[in-house]
């Protein structure tokens, strides 16, 4: 699978979710759920969260840092990023080196696998049901 892309994209490794969020997978996504179908979508691999300006996509990128992933580090002298990426995919893609992301026109998979079905905005209505179903049964 892939997710779609739009104006700007916060691209997270599911890896990196269930190694270093607080509660893992599980409470990433009743943390996000309002969200999901809307601006977040997700599948095996990434999970994605959008913006629409510059302030938007900082605040995600110092919220994500706050609960334990880490943005930005420095390789060999290479700025690159680590749990998660920024795209721009209007102003070219991954805003630094980001190896384990790849970028095809409207979509990003994870580098070694393929890219498959789209998760995107209209596509995942019946997964935030699913999540949505499971809370209210706690």
């Amino acid at each position: 699978m892939a997710v779609a892309l739009e104006f700007i994209d916060l691209i997270v490794r599911i890896d990196a979710i269930r190694a270093h969020y607080p509660g893992g997978i599980e409470r990433c996504l009743y943390d996000h759920v309002g969200n999901i179908d809307g601006r977040v979508w997700y599948y095996e691999h990434l999970f994605r969260d959008g913006a629409m300006s510059p302030r938007d996509i900082t605040s995600l990128v110092e919220w994500w840092e706050s609960v334990g992933l880490v943005g930005l580090t420095i390789v060999d002298g290479v700025e690159k990023w680590q749990d998660f990426c920024v795209v721009e995919r209007l102003f070219g893609g991954a805003t630094r080196r980001c190896d384990w992301l790849v970028i095809d026109q409207r979509q990003a998979y994870l580098r070694g696998t393929e890219p498959g079905e789209l998760a995107c905005s209209g596509s995942m209505e019946a997964e935030r049901n699913r999540i949505l179903a499971s809370l209210q049964a706690l």
